[in-house]
């Protein structure tokens, strides 16, 4: 092995040259409040910017032959890059040398030229040599096969020949981790102590997933439910029973995308969409996601944007669906001079939606531009995006069990691809309190205008110290309308409920009577169902304006033959939110795109007296909230990576934490505008109640890392970790009394590679305290039961597997299974029935809609010299519940998809999606509506719940250049 390389436990050599981060992306502008926190970052960024400037290009020297390694060593030594590479190479392959006065990135050509190998960057300075052939011209980088992370011009054939051929494991293993994580040196795949899964640019393309949940799909440990469209979607991770990203945070770029992943009505995901210009992503189980980012403790999910090698390349993607989908992506990534690189891209598609309304479901979409200069001694980016962007959110359907004993939707309802909203609650005019009228616009869906802006910053200060600097700031205006299936009840049920309004309101009327509204012909039951829904059109607007700053100061220590790889970080972040909710129950048909309808008092001779309803509104207001709130976060960690010898590190962490939130909620009146729909509106009264609470939590993780060889090994860790109460806590329950959440994830995990196959297998067990709910205490001296905010404890042990088999250069298998027994520890609790105490056990009770078992296997074929790529998935699902009681089941359900590639030339593929081909109605959830601790739905003939989206196809067309 050459002088400038060391080994590690997976036979993976290592260049000696200075570790540089990955290129620093971002720019920024914000609101005058938050231009001191700005100042700063700029204060600390303008020193780099002028160094930046000033640096001159790397100016390349000739390189003779000689054997790579001892080549690839001088090479990474001038060019300032960290080099990645199998130990044999040390001592079978020669290179041909290179000549002087090339870029970089030409000169590696050169010197891979006729060796077999070539190169990928896995970050913008960190370059990964493998198995596969190079050009040693600096042409078309799409002429050659190039496997480039963050690169459009790479060759997929060449990449999926390295797949099939038992290339891939070594591919994989060499893969550079960022996630979870922070120090001098480079980290791959192979080196990590704790579960994670790269998801590279191949396999995501041919996965092709429609949002961020659906590309968790294939991690294990995830419960992902992405029923509901493109963003608002639901992750439980490894038995921390929260929903939507309440668990892990999501990172763009290794910087969340929200501070707080989790804000009420506010997923994390409704302000971030996937496209081309996203490269692969990293996501972590457990680990030590929660020392590095907050609001993290069981996993963090990190998409990585492209970086722009040293010429130019670029792609352009249009998509078609069978639902009236059009959609283009596009990348371009330059050198524009003096070091500096450019690049730009995005997407904009509209299209009906699987689940139709009778108007344009999803339209929009988001562009980005990021500039980026490498420097002697660091790396500065500015990166700025715009998302303008609506996105349907799909929710439950009426649904029961037929006559077969199968689940389905009611008769005149397409479980497949029906949805209550439609034409007729596309726009309507809800009368508030004060007798103005708010505008519900349900053809908005969850619309997201968003402006971020990003830079990222590193500089080596000297004698081995480096300081690093992540900003990110956003302006977000969210607006979430959607019609909510609040229950489904039979005619009959619906006028037995309505009788004491019509009593009140018209005393002698004989009946009631249902009418379409737009046409006033008789409503005699939904077709075949005798059914109607109560809707409720709900309709939220949430503007938020955010800073997080990431600061970081990093040395490595030798002592004693040992190394410490230490980082010193403080993490910064402010937002304030803004609240406002009004919301409106309509009378609805059970049909897809239901009908509003108007109930009508008539005499005994069927005459109308009146209506109970306006223009199909049952009850103006019956949720109304007028809030704001600001949130403040203070972070310290520590974390150390301590190399103990060849085959052993011990890596540990520590991190504390404190938030303080304050604001005010406008208290609530209910008024009486004087007619039936109007006789109960909740309004404002002018009265403000505020807050001022502050949490602070010590977290901390130790892991170690054992490599038996160079193609296994072992890792354990355990973590302590917590979440804080946040803005959502309070900002429309000023007086709530939350408390901090307490987790520990213990996890044992076992790694082999070598040419036929990958595998990853990690057991782990998480102990989840302060599950909340309401509980009754009688008090036998005053015969008087009070409600009381309770608390349980949840407790999960499970197996996580993924992997991939490679039997032949034809056929590979991947796969990914999480076995687990989630349960609830401890939760009793005393309810009142009929005036009476009851105590209810629900101890060892599954966790609500988390499966004990699923898995998810991909098998696939490359045919004509690699040209062509057919996989098929199939996923199973096992038995969920809607509830805490467990009274209400999700059954088990499975789904087949297929996609393929064809690669005409280098330059042009065309790609052909199928997902759910079994048209499947696995059911994802029930209605939260009716209660998670004890659903009022238990019983019940006829329910919501929301099934899959149906069997859709999309065809892709994608150019390289």
């Amino acid at each position: 092995m050459s002088r400038g390389a060391a080994l590690d436990g997976y036979g993976l050599a290592t260049s000696n040259a200075p570790a540089i981060d990955q290129p620093l992306q971002g720019s920024f502008k914000m609101r005058h409040r938050l231009a001191f926190h700005i100042a700063l970052a700029l204060g600390a960024s303008l020193p780099a910017a002028v160094l930046a400037q000033s640096a001159a290009a790397p100016q390349t020297t000739a390189i003779a032959p000689m054997p790579l390694a001892k080549a690839l060593e001088n090479f990474s030594h001038e060019a300032g890059m960290q080099i990645v590479y199998g130990s044999d190479i040390a001592d079978t392959v020669r290179s041909p040398g290179a000549d002087a006065g090339l870029a970089p990135e030409q000169q590696l050509r050169q010197l891979l030229a006729g060796t077999g190998l070539t190169y990928r960057f896995v970050t913008a300075n960190t370059v990964s040599i493998i198995p596969g052939n190079v050009a040693a011209n600096a042409g078309n980088p799409a002429s050659a096969a190039v496997t480039t992370a963050g690169s459009a011009g790479s060759n997929a054939a060449a990449d999926t020949a390295n797949a099939s051929s038992g290339n891939k494991s070594a591919k994989d293993l060499d893969q550079v981790v960022v996630t979870a994580r922070s120090g001098v040196d480079e980290r791959t795949k192979a080196q990590t102590s704790y579960s994670i899964t790269t998801i590279d640019e191949d396999r995501l393309r041919m996965q092709n997933p429609t949002s961020v949940t659906e590309a968790m799909k294939s991690v294990p440990g995830f419960w992902v439910e992405a029923s509901g469209g493109e963003a608002s979607g639901n992750i439980r991770a490894r038995g921390i029973p929260v929903d939507g990203f309440g668990s892990v945070n999501l990172l763009e770029d290794g910087i969340p995308v929200q501070h707080d992943p989790a804000l009420g009505y506010l997923n994390a995901d409704q302000a971030f969409r996937l496209d081309e210009t996203i490269d692969h992503i990293e996501v972590v189980r457990g680990g030590p996601s929660s020392i590095f980012y907050s609001n993290a403790p069981a996993g963090a999910i990190n998409f990585i944007p492209r970086q722009v090698g040293d010429m130019a390349e670029g792609l352009v993607k249009y998509t078609v669906g069978n639902y009236g989908l059009d959609r283009l992506d596009f990348w371009y990534g330059t050198p524009i001079g003096d070091g500096w690189k450019l690049s730009a891209g995005g997407f904009y598609r509209q299209d009906n939606g699987i689940r139709p309304p009778g108007y344009t479901n999803d339209q929009g979409g988001q562009l980005r531009a990021t500039l980026s200069k490498q420097f002697e001694n660091g790396s500065l980016s500015f990166d700025i995006k715009r998302m303008d962007d609506k996105v349907a959110l799909d929710l439950g359907i009426p649904m029961y069990r037929n006559a077969s004993g199968d689940l389905v939707a009611v008769p005149g309802f397409n479980g497949n691809y029906g949805t209550l909203a439609g034409p007729e609650t596309e726009h309507i005019q809800m009368i508030q309190g004060n007798g103005s009228l708010y505008n519900f616009d349900n053809s908005l869906g969850t619309q997201v205008k968003r402006t971020q802006f990003t830079t990222k910053f590193d500089y080596n200060l000297g004698d081995g110290w480096k300081i690093a600097e992540d900003l990110r700031y956003s302006d977000t205006d969210t607006q979430r309308n959607g019609v909510y299936p609040n229950a489904v009840e039979t005619t009959g049920d619906f006028f037995a409920s309505a009788q004491k309004r019509l009593a009140q309101y018209y005393p002698t009327a004989a009946g009631m009577q249902l009418q379409y509204v737009d046409n006033g012909q008789a409503f005699n039951g939904s077709p075949n169902n005798g059914m109607v829904v109560l809707g409720g059109l709900r309709g939220i607007t949430m503007p938020v304006d955010e800073l997080t700053s990431n600061t970081r100061l990093l040395r490595k220590f030798d002592i004693g033959g040992q190394t410490h790889d230490v980082t010193l970080g403080y993490y910064y972040a402010h937002f304030n939110q803004s609240f406002d909710r009004y919301s409106s129950t309509a009378l609805l048909t059970a049909t897809d795109n239901a009908r509003l309808l108007d109930v009508v008092a008539v005499d005994a001779a069927g005459n109308p007296l009146g209506k109970l309803t306006n223009g199909g509104i049952y009850g103006y207001g019956y949720e109304w909230a007028h809030a704001h709130g600001t949130s403040n976060t203070n972070a310290f960690y520590l974390s150390d990576e301590w190399q103990v010898n060849d085959q052993l590190r011990i890596d540990g962490g520590v991190r504390w934490e404190r938030v303080n939130t304050k604001g005010w909620t406008e208290s609530s009146q209910t008024v009486n505008l004087g007619t039936p729909a109007t006789s109960n509106i909740l309004t404002g009264n002018g009265k403000y109640v505020s807050y001022d609470h502050s949490f602070d939590k010590l977290g901390w993780t130790l892991g170690a890392n054992y490599q038996f060889s160079d193609h296994q090994g072992v890792f354990a860790r355990y973590t302590s970790t917590f979440r804080l109460p946040n803005l959502s806590s309070y900002i429309t329950s000023p007086t709530a009394t939350p408390i901090t959440q307490t987790m520990i994830l213990p996890e044992m995990g076992y790694k082999f590679s070598n040419r036929y196959m990958d595998a990853y297998a990690t057991l782990f067990y998480t102990k989840y305290n302060n599950v909340s709910f309401s509980n009754y205490v009688f008090d036998p001296n005053t015969g008087v039961s009070t409600p009381q905010t309770g608390y349980a404890d949840t407790e999960t042990y499970g197996l996580e597997l993924e992997g991939t088999f490679y039997p032949s250069k034809y056929f590979d298998v991947q796969y990914t299974a999480t076995v687990q027994d989630p349960k609830y520890k401890g939760l009793s609790y005393t309810t009142i029935t009929a005036g009476q105490p009851v105590l209810l056990n629900y101890d060892d009770n599954q966790l609500i809609r988390v499966p004990k078992n699923s898995f998810r296997i991909v098998p696939g074929v490359n045919l004509l010299d690699d040209k062509l790529r057919l996989q098929m998935s199939y996923e199973y699902e096992g038995r969920r519940y809607v509830d805490t009681a467990n009274s209400v089941v999700l059954p088990q359900y499975h789904t087949i998809g297929f996609s393929a590639r064809y690669q005409m030339t280098p330059e042009l593929s065309f790609f052909l999606y199928a997902d759910n081909l079994n048209n499947s109605l696995g059911l994802t959830e029930g209605n939260p509506r009716a209660g998670e601790l004890d659903s009022s739905d238990a019983g019940k003939g006829v329910f919501i719940a929301r099934p899959l989206l149906g069997r859709s196809f999309r065809a892709s067309v994608m150019y390289r250049f």
